[in-house]
Order: C-alpha cells, then sequence, then structure tokens
C-alpha cells in the first residue's frame, strides 16, 4: 500500500503483552502506524504524544490506568481520541471511560476496533 508512512499513528497502552502484539500486528494489516507502551508512564515519557492520532487504553493498569491516564492528557490540554479497553465491567469506570471515548470489551472483534477507531481518526 502507498502512502504508508502518512498513516495515522495509533498508541496502544496495555501492560499486557501479548495483548499489545496482537494489536499491532492487526492494526499494521489496517493500514495503521502503531506504537506500544507498557504503562502509561511510558507513554506519557515518550515522543509519541504529539503524533498520535488515537490512543487504544487499557482501562485496568497498575499504576495509573486508562482514565487517569486521559485525565492526565487533558490536564496537560492534550487532545487524543481514546478507545478504551477492558476486560472487566466495572460501571463507574466504564462509564467514566465512555463519557470520554469509546470502550470495548476484551475480546473484542477486529472490526469492532476498525470501526472505533475509525470514528475517532475521521469524526
Amino acid at each position: 500500500m502507498s502512502g504508508m508512512t502518512n498513516s495515522p499513528l495509533i498508541s496502544i497502552v496495555d501492560d499486557d503483552q501479548s495483548v499489545r502484539e496482537s494489536l499491532l500486528d492487526l492494526l499494521e494489516v489496517f493500514g495503521y502506524t502503531v506504537k506500544t507502551f507498557a504503562s502509561a508512564h511510558e507513554f506519557l515519557e515518550s515522543s509519541a504524544i504529539p503524533n498520535t492520532h488515537c490512543l487504544l487504553l487499557d482501562i485496568s493498569m497498575p499504576g495509573m490506568g486508562g482514565v487517569d491516564l486521559n485525565h492526565e492528557l487533558k490536564r496537560r490540554e492534550i487532545e487524543i481520541p481514546v478507545v478504551f479497553m477492558t476486560g472487566q465491567a466495572q460501571d463507574a469506570v466504564i462509564n467514566e471511560a465512555k463519557k470520554a471515548g469509546t470502550c470495548l470489551f476484551k475480546p473484542f472483534a477486529s472490526k469492532e476496533l476498525r470501526s472505533a477507531i475509525e470514528l475517532a481518526v475521521n469524526p
């Protein structure tokens, strides 16, 4: 595919390595540029922030979770569309996540993920 260098950058923040690897492979097949991060702090310290078109965020991670990371980005006045991912149904957290963006429940279908990202990248 031509123009791959201009494909939107999707940053994945998830503490589960197998999840990061499978999402990386899947999103590259969809034609996105992908960077993965094992923690919220790793993402916050990265140079990827200004180039990220969409953030795939795991809600529950050790230390700073996805919702907290999203709050921190807002506090820094950084606007990145977010797609939250969760394997747990904690109502309070999920409601907060849904207010901030889309929330996918693991395991989700690849087409669910793709449409959530396309909506975030091209609202």
